[in-house]
């Protein structure tokens, strides 16, 4: 039984990602039929990575500028986050490789997806893919920073996990992904603290 018919889609921005707006017939729980309007952001799926170093007991972050969380008062507009990416024509997990050489500058071969989720399922179409490794010096093949004709201009951490745990609960790690990520290494103890 389908709960959801006469979808029109209009597209009302196709800049840096695509905005639609939606109206649809929506039954409700009482059986009634409801006519709403939505507008859904489309950016495609992404794929994001914890790199850890057991040894060590770190983890590689990254540090980058984005806009939309400086005009919602992050003062400097900076996050620390993990490692992440559009999956553009990739699979998850070729995307996560590449993204990961590309801005950490480690060259990782054996990535574990850790699960898929939505995060923000009213306004964006996105799933994220997420996944974990382990990292060594020697995989280290270049600076990282990001791509130059992406204008991406990136910072790499490597830091103790106990610190990025602690900088979470500070609040000085506030990106969703990462969160999600270095909670799921210290509930499942794959590095000490």
């Amino acid at each position: 039984m389908t709960k959801i018919k006469n979808i029109k889609k209009e597209l009302l921005s196709h800049n840096w990602y695509t905005l639609y707006k939606f109206t649809f017939d929506f039954q409700m729980n009482n059986g009634k039929w409801s006519t709403q309007m939505r507008e859904s952001y489309d950016r495609g799926n992404g794929a994001a990575i914890l790199l850890y170093n057991k040894e060590k007991g770190t983890v590689i972050l990254t540090k980058q500028f984005r806009l939309p969380t400086y005009i919602n008062g992050n003062s400097t507009g900076y996050m620390i986050e993990v490692c992440a990416g559009l999956l553009d024509d990739d699979n998850p997990e070729d995307c996560i490789k590449k993204e990961a050489v590309e801005e950490t500058g480690y060259q990782i071969e054996k990535v574990h997806k850790v699960m898929e989720a939505y995060s923000t399922p009213g306004s964006v179409t996105e799933k994220v893919y997420y996944f974990v490794a382990e990292y060594y010096e020697d995989m280290k093949v270049s600076e990282g920073g990001g791509l130059e004709n992406e204008n991406e201009d990136i910072e790499v951490l490597e830091l103790k996990f106990s610190k990025a745990i602690d900088m979470v609960n500070t609040g000085e790690i506030q990106d969703a992904k990462s969160i999600i990520l270095l909670q799921y290494a210290q509930i499942n103890k794959l590095l000490k603290i």
